[in-house]
């Protein structure tokens, strides 16, 4: 299969609207959104949904992979951790690569807060990367659940075309870290009913997640957990900062995003086992491999995929 791969990747060159695809999706998939918004992905605001459980999860780790048009191009790792007191750190890296390593792409983000009974209150969020061409990193602080600061480097006035981002927008919403954190909260009723508000430093935008099925989930190894999960269909919607071109409208038109939350009562956190992201380049699946969570009483329960 590796040389398959070797063989269409050595007739591809990274130009033109694919190459600009590619290098987006690469950059997304490090912040996280999703594995959901990315993830455009990049996978938000359970604060103004439904109202969580408290959480049993103490510490987890988890590895994804990132295929691209079905074509591995790197991996995703998420790694949180929660005290007693309701304080939590989270962070994620990825590395990802392209054309038999002519296009490299490393990222990191670290954030942290606090959990209350409706969901994550963030506190600070950094993000910064890597590439063949060029490095960036984005800054934010919160205070008293709104944006206090946002750092950019290289700074960057916003595009003469972007919508305009207001303050009215910077108000109870989640950085990208912090919103895959209110993702595998575990809320009453359906999972996939909720809408996740979101701001990366530069664009401000929902994601509104509906149910679409559930499905069966495979396992190397018995976990003793169900084994389904729900498939929500993700509907990106822009509010601002971004500009109205063809890549956001194929996004905002786009029917085809779906995250398969897995439901992991023993820790009672909701998985995101699977990410699917049709762009106009081809598609993206980001995929679970393993996921190892160790509750307050030292319990651990592992998830392989």
């Amino acid at each position: 299969m590796q040389s398959i791969a070797n063989g269409w990747l050595s007739r591809v060159t990274l130009t033109g609207r694919q190459g600009r695809s590619i290098r987006r999706l690469l950059a997304r998939a490090a912040m996280g959104v999703s594995a959901a918004s990315v993830l455009g992905l990049s996978l938000a605001g359970l604060a103004a949904s439904a109202q969580a459980e408290p959480l049993r999860a103490s510490n987890v780790s988890a590895s994804y992979r990132i295929s691209f048009n079905g074509f591995d191009i790197g991996g995703f790792r998420f790694d949180s951790q929660a005290n007693k007191r309701g304080q939590y750190t989270l962070s994620a890296s990825a590395k990802l690569s392209a054309l038999l390593g002519a296009f490299t792409w490393r990222g990191g983000s670290r954030s942290s807060g606090e959990l209350s009974g409706s969901g994550p209150d963030p506190a600070s969020y950094d993000f910064d990367f890597k590439s063949n061409s060029k490095r960036g990193a984005v800054q934010i602080r919160f205070d008293r659940q709104r944006i206090s600061q946002v750092k950019l480097q290289p700074h960057k006035d916003p595009h003469p075309e972007a919508v305009v981002v207001k303050d009215e927008h910077l108000r109870n919403v989640l950085d990208p870290l912090s919103a895959v954190l209110a993702l595998t909260l575990r809320s009453d009723g359906n999972p996939c009913n909720r809408r996740l508000p979101i701001y990366d430093g530069k664009q401000r935008f929902d994601l509104v997640f509906t149910f679409r099925r559930q499905q069966r989930v495979a396992e190397q190894l018995p976990s003793g957990q169900p084994r389904f999960a729900f498939v929500c269909h993700v509907r990106y919607v822009p509010i601002s900062g971004h500009r109205m071109n063809k890549e956001t409208r194929f996004m905002a038109g786009n029917d085809g995003m779906e995250v398969a939350l897995r439901p992991v009562p023993s820790a009672n956190l909701l998985v995101p086992v699977q990410v699917k992201l049709p762009t106009i380049a081809g598609s993206a699946i980001v995929a679970l491999e393993r996921m190892d969570i160790t509750t307050p009483g030292n319990k651990r329960i592992a998830l392989v995929h």
